[in-house]
């Protein structure tokens, strides 16, 4: 394994720009259990023989050494460079919100990072226990910011001045800056979102959204310009998906949705207000307000 690794990384140098390890690695897998006798079978019945003819090529290329080749052949290149990307984490930050998007968008071998507001370690929404790998103080550049969601952290979080000095400082640089379900509240106090569409998680979306002078589009991702934000928890893997589209092209962000098997078939319909029962969104929506909106009031009447 570590020959293959060390050979995996040879074949991602010499891309123009790095290929993430996950592809190299199987594509040398691949060429290590094949032979000239027994190569793939692709499944006829799928393709055209305009595919066929594609795919043998592609083999024989593979098969002859010229991996970064067949690489780009069929990843293509991405349309930005991008070396640097930042998840903002907080003490309460949702895991999903934050984990979503750094697995998916740090599957293109950029430098990674989880920032946090202060040194330290953090407790997600759910109690995991995070040391994360840098903080705002050391953080001065990024080719994506990403600003997860929450519960109360993220309403602290919002409101917090050094935090929306420091979102504006990366923004400056950054090729997308994006949120994840409220953490569309966090990168709308820092200003960014003003003039701008938008959506949030659902709870109080439109006002919430209006109060930082956006417009709600109700959409599972929306993109504006530079700017990407996303419903509720799930919807940042979605939105990662996309903005993996933008760079990389469609056939390198569905190798990455297969490696990932990400093919969503939930149990039963639901998980938006329009596909829930009155009294079940009723409920949350009681719940929510009794959690955030005593929060929301205090932290307003402080800042007046």
């Amino acid at each position: 394994m570590r020959k293959l690794l060390k050979i995996s990384n040879q074949f991602a140098v010499r891309a123009k720009y790095a290929i993430p390890i996950w592809i190299s690695l199987w594509l040398v897998i691949i060429q290590t259990g094949m032979s000239q006798e027994n190569q793939f079978e692709p499944e006829s019945e799928l393709l055209s023989s305009e595919d066929s003819l594609e795919i043998q090529k592609l083999e024989r290329d593979l098969t002859a050494g010229k991996q970064a080749e067949v690489m780009n052949q069929v990843f293509g290149q991405p349309k930005y460079k991008i070396q640097t990307i930042g998840v903002l984490v907080y003490d309460g930050v949702n895991d999903l919100d934050m984990i979503g998007p750094r697995y998916i968008l740090g599957s293109m071998g950029a430098n990674t990072q989880l920032i946090s507001v202060e040194p330290g370690s953090i407790k997600t929404v759910k109690g995991i226990e995070i040391i994360p790998d840098n903080t705002i103080d050391s953080v001065h550049q990024l080719d994506i910011l990403v600003i997860p969601g929450g519960a109360q952290g993220t309403v602290k979080t919002a409101y917090n001045p050094q935090v929306q000095e420091w979102i504006r400082k990366i923004d400056r640089e950054t090729t997308f800056t994006a949120s994840v379900c409220t953490g569309g509240w966090i990168l709308g106090a820092s200003g960014l979102l003003e003039g701008k569409q938008a959506t949030t998680n659902w709870y109080r979306a439109e006002e919430m959204l209006a109060k930082y002078g956006a417009s709600f589009t109700n959409e599972r991702f929306t993109q504006d310009g530079k700017y990407w934000t996303s419903a509720g928890v799930t919807a940042g893997m979605d939105m990662s998906l996309a903005i993996m589209k933008e760079l990389w092209g469609e056939n390198y962000t569905q190798a990455l949705m297969l490696d990932m098997e990400y093919d969503p078939a939930p149990p039963m319909e639901g998980g938006s207000p329009q596909k829930t029962n009155r009294a079940v969104h009723w409920m949350l929506e009681s719940m929510y307000d009794a959690g955030l909106m005593t929060l929301i009031d205090s932290l307003e009447n402080n800042n007046q």
